[in-house]
């Protein structure tokens, strides 16, 4: 298995699913996640991240929230069909993508 490869594996599902408005579940820091991605690109390190709605699975903290996804650390990742959730209010303004590639709710859902 190649390290360098999976991140760009992974990537590209988590950019299809917010394309798709599909839920993703995976693990991540071990624990198994049920997400809706909604944007991604990479941080200031450059590192490839998603920032996410958690609303179930495992979690070290209450749940529905915000997740912030090193996708180089997010293991046995599949789109899955399923309502999609919207993350909770939005009024401060999202650090964990510096550099966003994709943002549902201004490359998907302005263009319908």
């Amino acid at each position: 298995m190649s390290v360098q490869f999976m991140p760009n594996t992974t990537y590209t599902l988590f950019r299809n699913a917010i394309l798709g408005e599909q839920q993703v579940v995976c693990r991540y820091d071990g624990r198994f996640r049920e997400l809706c991605p909604h944007i991604i690109g990479t941080n200031k390190r450059g590192e490839d991240v998603v920032l996410a709605w958690q609303f179930a699975g495992e979690s070290s903290g209450p749940l529905p929230q915000w997740r912030c996804l090193k996708l180089a650390n997010v293991s046995d990742a599949r789109p899955r069909s399923g309502g999609w959730h919207e993350g909770g209010s939005h009024q401060t303004t999202q650090t964990c993508v510096s550099e966003i590639d994709l943002d549902i709710n201004v490359h998907v859902r302005k263009l319908r």
